[in-house]
């Protein structure tokens, strides 16, 4: 039987990825609706290729340039902005929706889905971390499967196979470490976009390679589980696991650890996702044990990366915190990657809007979202002072020892 599968976020890492999946087993995926971002080269390709019923573009200005590089007849399935992505989301032909597009853009489309009664593939784990109980409830109310893409989650839905949720004692998060996981904290200053972007195991795009550096990737991964998984965050741990075989562990009451291990390509928790309970076979490199005995596992430092600890605060602290955390990352961010603001600056931008913008109760989805503008904001002004700090000091104005890391 084919299944029918509407991609949200094409051009991006994971969305090239699906396609390379869906390639190699055409008779059991068929791609009906296709959302990206800008990229509108790429994306014209995948249309092309695929043939979808329908297609979104996010900029919405860039639409008309895609029509025209298109054969004709091509007009009226091209629709834009975030409404063409909650259109492509809820396609009456599709029935998985695998959700990629990074960023707290992701979550209006996947509810979307949800509320469409589709099943989710999901590769964004903004969505849960900006609006968990939201999402997991309509989950519930719809009936609807979910099923997460990110090796880690993937890993532990494998591992909790193997018992029952009542006898789970914790979870087991395995992060890289980035990087830096080696650098010092005065180093950390030094550290360039370029330097951030080129993570030693996996091939990400910009915004995720900078959160794996700054560790902030594995504490929205925690606030992911928490509700994937429906567990307590004071059970879910995180391990630095440099080699990024280990995926991720669940540990149960009688003191069994499960683990999920594998090589490390986004493809394997892709068709794992998407075959889900059958098993594909890829046509993938064998994991070696012979040749990775060497795995270590350490905790992670949250001196030298605050970002972490923030999150678990965040979490902790719950209501529209959250989504203020993920808010604030996304500016801080994207400051960092145009050079504005220093890398640890990146955790001192979060940690001003967590501890100043007012946390209510996530009930509602636009209450999540005004949240998520009125971190936004605070963490541009933030950026703001940041570069004025800056400029004075390579003026002579400020003091030439870098300031402190941020304390959480």
């Amino acid at each position: 039987m084919t299944k029918h599968l509407a991609l949200l976020g094409s051009t991006g890492s994971i969305g090239r990825n699906v396609l390379d999946v869906v390639r190699q087993f055409p008779g059991r995926f068929r791609i009906v609706g296709l959302a990206a971002g800008s990229n509108i080269a790429l994306l014209r390709e995948q249309i092309i290729a695929f043939n979808p019923v329908k297609v979104a573009i996010g900029n919405p200005e860039l639409a008309g340039d895609l029509v025209q590089s298109l054969p004709s007849g091509w007009g009226d399935r091209i629709v834009s902005g975030t409404t063409g992505n909650e259109e492509v989301a809820a396609l009456p032909e599709a029935d998985t929706v695998v959700s990629a597009i990074v960023g707290a853009a992701g979550l209006t489309p996947t509810m979307a889905a949800i509320e469409a009664g589709k099943d989710i593939a999901l590769a964004n784990k903004e969505t849960l971390v900006m609006a968990g109980n939201l999402v997991m409830a309509a989950v519930a109310r719809k009936g609807v499967r979910l099923l997460p893409i990110d090796s880690e989650h993937s890993a532990i839905a494998q591992a909790l196979e193997a018992g029952r949720r009542e006898d789970v004692s914790r979870l087991i998060l395995t992060a890289s470490g980035g990087p830096f996981r080696n650098k010092s904290e005065r180093e950390l200053w030094q550290v360039t976009p370029e330097a951030a972007l080129a993570h030693p195991n996996w091939d990400m795009g910009a915004k995720i390679s900078i959160d794996s550096a700054t560790l902030m990737n594995k504490g929205l991964e925690v606030i992911e589980a928490r509700w994937l998984f429906d567990i307590s965050v004071e059970n879910i741990e995180v391990l630095v696991h440099p080699q990024s075989i280990v995926h991720s562990l669940v540990e149960y009451i009688d003191g069994s650890v499960m683990a999920q291990l594998g090589i490390p390509d986004m493809r394997i928790p892709i068709i794992y996702a998407l075959s889900y309970p059958e098993r594909l076979r890829l046509g993938l490199p064998r994991l070696n044990l012979a040749k990775a005995h060497d795995l270590q596992f350490t905790p992670p430092d949250f001196a030298r990366f605050p970002a972490l600890q923030l999150a678990y605060q965040a979490c902790k602290r719950g209501g529209t915190l959250p989504a203020v955390l993920n808010a604030a990352n996304e500016v801080a961010v994207d400051a960092f990657l145009a050079k504005k603001i220093r890398f640890p600056e990146i955790a001192l931008v979060v940690a001003e809007a967590v501890n100043r913008v007012e946390k209510k109760e996530a009930s509602t989805l636009s209450i999540v979202l005004e949240a998520d503008l009125a971190a936004r904001m605070l963490a541009e002004s933030v950026v703001e002072a940041l570069q004025l700090k800056m400029r004075q000091r390579l003026a002579g104005e400020g003091s030439e020892a870098a300031p402190s890391t941020p304390t959480p």
